[in-house]
């Protein structure tokens, strides 16, 4: 599943989690099942439907081979303790160093460190296979 690659470098692994993050973003709500609700239907039969300026458009879905590149990389963060996985998820919701330093208390630039190290990590990893 992983890409043919020769070598994984650190800004490839970091922009293939920031990748993940944004096509998880892009996936559709979780409801429950068997959830139905005939009225958005009604109100949708209105003649003048034009876009709402104030109503939250979602992004279109994200393609099938989107979803297995954030699925592979999901995988990846089996490979880091739990700290690291909120560390690097939080990086790749492209959350501000000093948000990221508040929530592990540190310094922004230990955070910076720490992530740059789990990073290292999983670039190890990846690179140990071939």
């Amino acid at each position: 599943m992983t890409e043919a690659r020769t070598e994984w470098t650190v800004d490839d692994v970091a922009a293939r989690f920031a990748e993940a993050a944004e096509t998880a973003h892009k996936l559709p709500r979780v409801r429950p099942g068997g959830y139905f609700n005939p009225w958005m239907t009604l109100a949708m039969q209105v003649p003048e439907r034009y876009p709402d300026p104030e109503r939250l458009y979602r992004p279109m879905p994200p393609s099938p081979q989107a979803v297995e590149r954030m699925l592979e990389t999901m995988r990846w963060v089996q490979w880091l303790e739990v700290e690291q996985r909120h560390l690097v998820w939080m990086r790749s919701n492209r959350y501000r160093w000093e948000q990221i330093g508040r929530r592990f208390a540190c310094a922004a630039r230990t955070a910076q460190r720490r992530y740059d190290a789990a990073i290292h990590l999983v670039a190890l990893h990846l690179n140990k296979g071939h």
